[in-house]
This record gives structure tokens, sequence and C-alpha cells, in this order.
């Protein structure tokens, strides 16, 4: 009799037993009707996405949301895996929410950051917003935790999102990125890339912030050796979400950053050394400032098997998803 009820209880557990759901990529398209582009009037404002749902996910426990945009000539595919985003994702039960740009959109697969519309909040700002409360809302998504990070022309794409939507974007990371409004206009593009913002951001982002009291969170990544966006950006993003954040910044393009809360080098890792610089408003930060030594315009950390990756740089990945589980504390 007991290992007839041995065996009964063993049977009864094996055939109730639930091994966690693989982790799964889903593919859609969203379309928003304020998502017409200005410099591309006649491009249906729709994107594609890509979604993953990590392993072992289950709706009844709400998620963080992570949106990463990728850079220019990268597909969404390709960000995936140079960040390895899948792997982190199914290790902290978060979504990902990849959109890809379309090919019509723009020829080299950039996010159109520096158009008009979407600086102000419509384009291509639009759709991806339209995105991440569709899927917010299939999914059951953390309001609280949800981040848009990008990288390059994503990262400026992110900067702007942030801005424009603040009650639907609860932190930003970027890596390599512009801020929001840095060109006065699409044909000075490459040149701001270049030199630097040719606007007052910090203003910007004042006016945008009116008499709100906001709290977006900023996460900046950026190497001191980057060719593609000047490292001059990555100061420029800080200034203009420490307005954002209600944080006093002096007027001008190039005005200093003020002091601030940490300070602190990290040698651990040569060539690249990191400076991490950090603002805080009411006891919890609201800008992080992570410039690193001998790394250019690459994503710090990444798949060194795909172009645009540093693998000996630190894990930027890692920074971002520290920066994601802070949110909500």
């Amino acid at each position: 009799m007991p290992n007839f009820l041995t065996w009964s209880f063993e049977w009864l557990r094996r055939l109730f037993r639930r091994e966690p759901a693989p982790g799964r990529w889903i593919e859609g398209s969203t379309f928003a009707l304020s998502g017409l582009v200005g410099l591309h009037p006649f491009i249906v404002p729709r994107r594609a996405f890509r979604l993953y749902v990590p392993r072992g996910y289950r709706r009844r426990v709400q998620a963080p949301l992570l949106v990463l945009l990728h850079g220019c000539n990268q597909s969404a595919v390709d960000f995936a895996q140079g960040t390895r985003i899948a792997a982190w994702a199914d290790a902290g039960g978060a979504l990902v929410l990849m959109p890809q740009q379309a090919e019509r959109a723009n020829p080299y697969g950039c996010w159109n950051w520096f158009d008009g519309r979407t600086i102000a909040g419509s384009g291509e700002a639009a759709i991806v917003a339209r995105m991440i409360e569709k899927i917010a809302g299939r999914w059951r998504a953390d309001r609280r935790r949800v981040v848009v990070c990008g990288m390059s022309a994503g990262a400026a794409l992110a900067a702007i999102l942030g801005v424009r939507y603040p009650d639907l974007v609860r932190g930003v990371a970027t890596h390599s990125g512009v801020a929001c409004g840095a060109t006065a206009s699409p044909y000075t593009a490459l040149t701001v890339m270049k030199r630097g913002p040719e606007t007052d951001v910090a203003a910007l982002a004042t006016r945008a912030r009116g008499a709100r009291d906001l709290r977006v969170p900023l996460l900046v990544v950026h190497g001191a050796l980057d060719d593609v966006v000047a490292p001059r950006h990555a100061q420029a993003l800080a200034r203009q979400y420490l307005a954002l954040n209600g944080i006093e910044v002096p007027a001008g393009i190039d005005s200093a950053l003020p002091p601030a809360f940490v300070d602190t080098h990290d040698a651990a890792r040569p060539p690249h050394v990191t400076r991490m610089r950090e603002w805080h408003r009411n006891g919890a930060p609201v800008v992080r400032l992570v410039e690193v030594e001998s790394l250019g315009h690459a994503w710090s950390g990444g798949d060194p098997s795909l172009a645009g990756n540093e693998p000996n740089g630190p894990d930027a990945t890692a920074m971002v998803g520290a920066w994601l589980e802070g949110l909500a504390r």
C-alpha cells in the first residue's frame, strides 16, 4: 500500500506539473492617425513590431515593459540579438516591444527623429506611443515600469517620447543618442550629429513641462570616442531631462550641468573606464549620465558577431535593466 500511494502521488504530481512556457516572439503592426511624417507624407502611418513574451509569463502578474528602438542600418532582429535582450527578459520577466522602421520611411532604416512633426509628438513618435498603449493594455504591463530605450536614431526617438509622452513613458534610456529638438531643421541633422545641438534643448523641455510636476528619469550611455554622434549630445540630453524633471538648468545651448549628487569613476574595465554622474530630486535619481572612455558608436557590451556592438565595454543592457527596476521603488 505505501508503494501504491507513493506511485499515485508521483503520477498526480507529474500530471499536474506545468513547466514554464518558453519565451516567444510575436509579430504585429500599429497604425496612428497622427503618425504621418512631414518628410514622407504619403507613407502610411503604420509600423511593424516584434513583441517578446518572456519565459514563464503569466497575465495575472503585471510585468515591466521595455521598448527597444533600433538604430540606422539595423533591424529589430539585429538589435535584439546584439543586446541579448531575450535572455535578459527571461531572467527578469519583462515584456520587450521592438518597433521596426518601414523601409520606405527612411532609406537607411533610421527613425526620423529630425522630422518636425515627430519632434512635436506626432509622426513616428505618435506611432510608437500608440504601439506602447496597445501592448501595455493587451498584455497588462506595469504602467509604472514602462521604459523606452534606443540606440543612435532610436535613442533620439526615445528622448522625444519621454518629453512628449510623460504620462505614458515612465523612464527613458539612450545609448549614443540626441536630445529632443536638437536640430532646427531636417537639413541640418547630419551637422548636428557631428557638432552638437543647435537649439536650447533644456528650454524646450521647460516649455514641455509647463506647470506639471513630472518625473521621467533618464539614463544616458555615450562613448567618448563616438565619431557618429558627438559626445556633447550626452550632456545635452542630461540638461534636457534635468529641466523636464524640474531641476533648474542655466540657459544656453552649451550651458554647464549643475553639480551632480553622485560623481564616480570606474576603472575596473580598461580601456573602457566609465564616469558616472547622477542627479536627484526629492531623494530619487532623475538623470544618470554614464560616459565610457575608448567607446565609439557601438552598443556597449553587445554581441560582437553583429556590427554596431562593442563586446568589451560595460554591459549597457544590464545598466538599462537596473534603471528599469528602480522606477517602481
